[in-house]
């Protein structure tokens, strides 16, 4: 008989592991074996809770998205007025639980993913709509009619920023992407 309880502590097991290995391999070849082994259980275990390995890594996606999201409000809560609210979304995008290596991998394989998968494209678009109503809600009252254009070129770089990092150096920097996209904000502001 099941230990009653258990499959909300398994399953997240299987996220985790979801992303520690995509982190790893570096794409989405992956077996669900081998995620299953790494989470401390079956594969017939995990296509039990999943049913796909597509489902396992759209709900690592998910988790990702609401650790974010979470992020992104505590940030905001302290946030004094329409400009300290951009620079906490832009802060929250690189917090160690967003930007770290496995995180940034899983990130670029959704992107991939989102081009051929329905479920990948709609939980990518409903992210993309967030992040720009967030960003042009805050800048609204402090960029007049940029607001939109500025909002887009923020979101474009924590995306970039993104790609650079699991493309680039072995050296993940959160802090310094942060800051130059700061600092872009302020030139932008002050053309406005």
């Amino acid at each position: 008989m099941p230990k009653i309880g258990i499959e909300p502590i398994r399953r997240a097991s299987l996220i985790k592991a979801t992303i520690a290995e995509i982190g790893d391999v570096g794409s989405l070849e992956v077996t669900v074996s081998r995620i299953a082994k790494r989470a401390g259980m079956s594969s017939a275990l995990a296509h039990h809770y999943f049913g796909s390995k597509e489902s396992l890594f759209l709900s690592a996606m998910r988790h990702v998205l609401t650790v974010y999201g979470a992020e992104v409000r505590g940030a905001l809560t302290t946030a004094n007025g329409p400009e300290d609210r951009v620079r906490a979304i832009i802060r929250a995008s690189f917090t160690p639980a967003n930007f770290r290596r496995e995180v940034i991998s899983a990130w670029l394989n959704f992107y991939v993913l989102a081009q051929t998968r329905p479920q990948a494209r709609r939980l990518l678009s409903v992210y993309q709509r967030r992040m720009h109503a967030n960003l042009r809600h805050a800048l609204r009252p402090i960029a007049g009619g940029r607001h939109d254009e500025i909002a887009r070129s923020i979101a474009a770089m924590i995306d970039g920023a993104y790609l650079h990092a699991v493309l680039g150096p072995d050296t993940l920097d959160g802090p310094r992407a942060a800051a130059d996209i700061d600092t872009y904000l302020t030139l932008a502001l002050k053309d406005r």
